[in-house]
């Protein structure tokens, strides 16, 4: 039985404005371009917004930075977290390109600036990926009822049967909810993030299932292994069949594990890959890539005559999480009240990763915008640049 759909989720949806546009870019470089003044753009106000991007790419000292070109020290993972116990990386890591984005209206590109072709991590927009991943599992009903237990549908390994896992279900992972612990890829529940002292979340104990939201990777890593034994085959196989091919990604992405986060699943020995880049490795795609992920989340999970990921599953990605109004499903961040983005309405959406990258979806005006590379403090602001120059 498919899940209840809240009434506030219908709403969002029914409000949202959304304008399945008539043009569907192909595979491949064939995507039209279109002047902004065709689309209802003001060209000067669109180039302000594209300057402002390039002129807020972050940069981090090398005392912060991970792997840098030493040329003009690019990061490719902040070292934010370089105070964590067992802060370690353990997949792979590249020099990411200069800052670059795209903007979209209508399905026609409008404007583009940088290498937005260069394949660079994504660091957390990989949890919008692995939410894709479960939404077809769902939509296949391989996922009966996103409020079932995890345990009833995966191998039972010793830490999800801790009696204080038991009672996750996949709404809880997937919002961020489920407070399980235990230790994934030798990286423990209590490590990841822990505040200002090290060991505060191991002396404070478990957190309360479904209860308190915290973004933590050893949690989304624990939903990915999940996600693998329901699958039982690796999840960039998936990623790659029911979405990425049907909406016309390139052949250049590719979603990179852990050195030793392998399972053997049916006798095959399957590498499962992890949710972001906070220990390394994750989604490493194109700035257009990313794009088409934002146009299938803008027209509701359909692409042309195709529906990728149904409108329901959606719907479920963009309700409030209780504890944390601001989240929704794995990744996707709502303006709930306009306080991530005030320029835009209340129910635009972001998918957001370290560094920052961004993909912002504003459903009322038909747009995608992505940016790689700019300075999350400046998100906000950037977007403020791009609704001003939305003429109609």
């Amino acid at each position: 039985m498919k899940a209840h759909l809240p009434a506030i989720a219908l709403a969002l949806l029914l409000a949202s404005g959304v304008r399945a546009g008539e043009y569907v870019p192909p595979a491949g470089d064939r995507w039209a371009t279109r002047t902004p003044a065709e689309q209802g753009l003001d060209a000067a106000k669109l180039k302000a917004a594209i300057d402002f991007a390039i002129a807020h790419e972050t940069r981090l000292p090398p005392a912060l930075a991970g792997v840098v070109d030493p040329r003009d020290q690019r990061i490719t993972i902040p070292l934010h977290f370089a105070a964590e116990p067992f802060s370690d990386p353990l997949g792979p890591l590249t020099v990411h390109a200069p800052a670059n984005g795209i903007v979209i209206r209508h399905g026609f590109i409008v404007a583009e600036w940088g290498r937005t072709h260069a394949v660079d991590m994504t660091h957390s927009i990989t949890k919008t990926f692995l939410s894709s991943v479960a939404g077809v599992a769902f939509d296949r009903h391989l996922i009966r009822n996103v409020h079932d237990r995890v345990i009833d549908y995966v191998q039972p390994t010793p830490d999800f049967m801790r009696p204080h896992n038991r009672p996750i279900t996949w709404d809880q992972m997937l919002r961020q909810t489920s407070g399980w612990i235990g230790t994934m890829w030798g990286k423990p529940w209590w490590a990841d993030r822990p505040g200002a002292h090290a060991w505060d979340q191991l002396a404070a104990g478990p957190p309360p299932v479904g209860k308190q939201w915290k973004y933590s990777d050893v949690r989304v890593n624990a939903l990915a292994l999940a996600l693998t034994w329901l699958w039982r085959r690796p999840l960039p196989d998936v990623l790659r069949e029911y979405v990425m091919d049907p909406i016309g990604a390139s052949h250049s992405w590719h979603w990179e594990g852990y050195r030793n986060s392998w399972v053997t699943i049916d006798g095959r020995r399957i590498q499962v890959v992890p949710g972001g880049g906070h220990w390394g490795g994750g989604m490493f795609i194109s700035t257009r890539d990313l794009a088409r992920l934002g146009l299938l989340a803008l027209n509701n999970g359909r692409w042309g005559d195709r529906q990728i990921l149904s409108a329901h599953w959606v719907a479920m990605a963009r309700t409030p999480t209780g504890p944390n109004p601001g989240y929704g499903y794995m990744n996707w961040f709502l303006n709930t009240a306009r306080k991530r983005a005030p320029a835009a309405r209340e129910d635009s959406v972001l998918f957001l990763g370290n560094g920052a990258n961004v993909v912002f979806v504003d459903y009322r005006h038909d747009l995608v915008a992505v940016a790689r590379w700019i300075d999350a403090d400046q998100i906000a602001a950037w977007i403020g640049y791009l609704e001003a120059a939305i003429v109609d």
